[in-house]
């Protein structure tokens, strides 16, 4: 049996704390509560937060406007995972703190490549070719 998980696997309980996760992320980065001069420099979409099934572990999923200078806000998000935590834990009450990994979404890029290669004249060509 496969331990992938995918959202239509995915507990509800689950997707609601990840989405809670996700939204106290956003308010922190948005109202620049980090004392971050990388992450107040910067305008930081928090796309997705997926939960272990204990909730002892948050993948943050993020996104940097325009793709700009991406790993350099990952990199400052990194080093302040603690005060991410550490917010989460105080506003969410869980039983556990969950442990936060930043990570870049890779989704908008591939869905970019994805466009393209339906754009190539020889794929359209295909594609028609078969309604």
């Amino acid at each position: 049996m496969s331990k992938h998980t995918t959202p239509e696997t995915r507990s509800v309980r689950l997707l609601k704390v990840g989405e809670q996760v996700r939204h106290v992320i956003s308010e922190l980065l948005a109202r620049q509560i980090v004392h971050d001069d990388v992450l107040t420099g910067h305008t930081v979409s928090v796309t997705e937060v997926r939960m272990s099934p204990d909730l002892r572990h948050a993948t943050v999923f993020i996104k940097a406007l325009l793709g700009k200078d991406e790993d350099e806000v990952l990199k400052a998000l990194r080093t302040n995972t603690a005060f991410f935590q550490k917010e989460v834990a105080g506003k969410l009450k869980l039983k556990y703190a969950a442990k936060i990994k930043f990570l870049a979404d890779e989704s908008f890029d591939e869905a970019t490549r994805i466009d393209m290669l339906l754009a190539d004249p020889r794929v359209r060509r295909d594609v028609e070719g078969e309604a």
